[in-house]
């Protein structure tokens, strides 16, 4: 079902502002060729009964079916796509054993150009099904992989930005798996960008280049500067991993003497269009330094469980106005599913609000103060601030952003969510929606108003 050029009849919910739920009952969205948004009618309106039978008239018309409701599509703010197959393996070791002993001999074998094909093409089919309409990749260091990243994405249609991962660090990275030089990582990166520029298929831009310094114990500091000058140069998005776990913050702090933020600030990698995944050990300093920057988080809740040593504040960081978004984390995080990654972030802040020590009171339990959030947060991050983090026009339905959305079919025959007429109306149903919703529930997705 194309909607470019069409006028939707549909309801559903988006949250444009941190904090509220707009629910969209009957409106009209006008969508124009380009799949962007030109109007939102609501019912009600001055001349929403006239645009209708107009619309109607001239075949313009597309009415979704009634127990369905449209979400904005989802943005995963971090998803490493060679991990897919170890999808839900070896979380029962430490971040530096399970990079070291099964991600990287993973990623090594992207050097078969066929064997990328395969599972970047399950990876993205997927994602879509799943109702993920952009995506942030980290592919590998292999530049003929990445590159079928990129084209994949787009025969598939989905909005995403694809970065080839630096790194030549010898002292953290296999010989088998890294970038053999500082010149060889900085090369690949500007190859890749030109690749995604150049491509007779992405004249829309769908697909963007991001600057991918896997984080720093990988990177030289040579890799490190050199790829602060190409974003410089490219006005690319960056993406890298800031301070995920002990050993990692650790590590920076070991090595430069500072923060993951203090080093990515000097750097020339701290900017508008960086997304920094994890950052579960920022400083008050650190955050202020993101926020600064207007820098964004990619928060992992379900990834950071098995490997972070911490729980991201990310009521403390919304609070203080840094720009958050959501992320899978694949395969850290064992789903690719954004609605189950909402809950785990919901799930993280009230215990981290709670504490989890039975013998302490409960007035000792936590040391953050207030830090639960509710669905209406998840939701945000999940949508509206996964656009706001990647400085794009996507996550909600507003004139001039891009028609990306979800529809959720809440009678689904095998999905899970129930709702009752005399109980569940208004944003009580985005609310079931959120906690309950499985993918059999996920009717559609839509990208730029093309079904994909």
């Amino acid at each position: 079902m194309d909607l470019r050029n069409k006028t939707l009849s549909a309801s559903g919910f988006h949250s444009p502002e941190r904090g509220t739920i707009d629910v969209l009952n009957d409106v009209l969205i006008e969508i124009d060729a380009d799949g962007v948004i030109t109007a939102v009618h609501r019912h009600g309106d001055p001349n929403y009964r006239i645009i209708l039978d107009a619309r109607d008239a001239s075949g313009e018309l597309v009415t979704l079916p009634a127990g369905s409701y449209i979400l904005p599509g989802f943005v995963d703010l971090h998803v490493h796509a060679p991990q897919y197959p170890q999808l839900g393996d070896a979380l029962d070791v430490p971040l530096e054993v399970w990079l070291q002993k099964y991600t990287f001999p993973l990623e090594a074998r992207y050097q078969d150009a066929a064997f990328a094909r395969h599972i970047y093409g399950l990876l993205v089919e997927d994602l879509l099904a799943n109702g993920t309409t952009t995506a942030l990749y980290f592919a590998t260091i292999h530049q003929e992989a990445t590159r079928t990243l990129v084209d994949i994405c787009l025969e598939k249609g989905q909005r995403a930005l694809i970065g080839k991962v630096a790194m030549d660090n010898a002292d953290e990275c296999p010989d088998y798996y890294r970038d053999l030089s500082a010149e060889e990582a900085l090369d690949g990166t500007r190859a890749l960008i030109d690749y995604v520029r150049g491509h007779p298929d992405n004249h829309e831009g769908r697909v963007l280049p991001v600057v991918t310094p896997r984080f720093i114990p990988s990177c030289t500091d040579a890799t490190l500067e050199g790829l602060g000058a190409i974003a410089r140069e490219c006005g690319c998005h960056v993406q890298t991993h800031c301070s995920e776990s002990d050993w990692a913050h650790g590590y920076v702090l070991a090595r430069h003497g500072m923060t993951d933020t203090d080093s990515f600030d000097r750097f020339g990698l701290l900017s508008r269009k960086t997304v920094l995944a994890h950052a579960n050990f920022l400083t008050a300093k650190d955050m202020e330094t993101v926020r600064a920057r207007q820098a964004a988080v990619a928060h992992c809740p379900l990834s950071n469980a098995y490997f972070a040593n911490a729980v991201f504040p990310l009521r403390a960081a919304l609070d203080k106005g840094l720009h958050v978004g959501l992320g899978t984390d694949i395969s850290g995080g064992p789903s690719a599913s954004m609605i189950e990654n909402a809950r785990g972030a919901i799930l993280a802040s009230r215990m981290l609000q709670s504490g989890v020590d039975p013998n302490l009171p409960p007035s000792a339990r936590s040391t953050f103060g207030p830090a639960q959030i509710d669905f209406r947060d998840a939701f945000y991050i999940a949508t509206t601030g996964g656009g706001i983090a990647l400085d794009l026009p996507v996550g909600q339905f507003t004139p001039g952003y891009q028609f990306d959305a979800v529809l959720i079919d809440a009678d689904a025959e095998k999905g899970t969510v129930q709702l009752f007429e005399d109980r569940d109306k208004g944003e009580r149903i985005l609310q079931k929606i959120i906690y309950t919703a499985s993918r059999p529930n996920i009717a559609a997705t839509w990208v730029g108003g093309r079904k994909v």
